[in-house]
């Protein structure tokens, strides 16, 4: 775990999670005028675990939300720390499953990668890879969107998914991608396998170069008028495939 960015966690649900997760946490600030009883078991749990809690006037905790959803809640946090690659594997071991890995390449909105994130967490995801650049990393938004699962899901930052996939390769991970040409219908996906999905960004989809690397090629049928479906939600299509095939076994 070696990366890491200053953040400020926003809203009661994601700053929950973060106490309960064993988060280091800095200093919790509620704004005046919140209910106490709406936030009990956020002051227990502060409590429990040694975490100042301050009230301060609405305009402070404002001026340092970076997003209007904070619901008069913020907490000042270490910063997100990346896992390493071998954390991945790691935490496959630990459950006794074959590795199940989410490949991100070049996505840019938080909110489709705090959205990508909370469905990880739901199936059991045991990592996510994103690129170093051209790509959105561990921010607040998307702390806020993942409501908590950024907690519980391994991220890892690399420098080259073409290298990394190879990598995955050689640790014994087959590789699937999605293209509406020259695939096969997801729902015949065979996801007993130790796998790697990717999944492409939000306007140029999967690049060639990593198309080239899959050993499987797979669709979502559609027969609307639109020829492709928002990254979070594909994602969360295929995460479940894989989840429902496994719960099968």
């Amino acid at each position: 775990m070696s990366e890491q960015q200053s953040e400020m966690i926003c809203g009661k649900n994601p700053v929950l999670e973060a106490l309960r997760s064993g988060r280091e946490i800095n200093k919790i600030f509620i704004a005046e005028g919140v209910k106490k009883t709406g936030v009990n078991e956020l002051l227990d749990l502060a409590r429990e675990r040694g975490v100042l809690v301050q009230f301060v006037p609405k305009k402070k905790v404002e001026m340092l939300a970076d997003n209007e959803n904070h619901q008069g809640i913020v907490a000042a946090v270490a910063a997100y720390d990346y896992a390493e690659l071998d954390d991945v594997f790691a935490a496959a071991k630990a459950k006794e499953q074959d590795p199940f890995i989410l490949i991100l390449d070049e996505l840019e909105d938080p909110h489709n990668l705090g959205s990508i994130m909370r469905t990880a967490d739901a199936v059991g995801v045991h990592g996510i890879i994103i690129p170093r650049r051209r790509a959105v990393g561990l921010t607040s938004v998307v702390a806020k969107a993942s409501t908590g699962a950024i907690e519980h899901v391994p991220v890892v930052r690399v420098n080259n998914l073409s290298q990394t996939i190879e990598e995955l390769k050689e640790r014994g991970v087959w590789i699937a991608g999605t293209d509406a040409k020259k695939s096969v219908d997801y729902r015949k996906m065979d996801a007993t396998l130790p796998l790697a999905v990717i999944i492409g960004s939000e306007g140029k989809g999967m690049s060639r170069i990593l198309k080239e690397k899959c050993d499987f090629l797979y669709h979502l049928p559609m027969v609307g008028h639109v020829t492709s479906l928002n990254a979070s939600v594909a994602a969360a299509l295929l995460m479940y495939e894989v989840y429902r095939k496994r719960q099968e076994e």
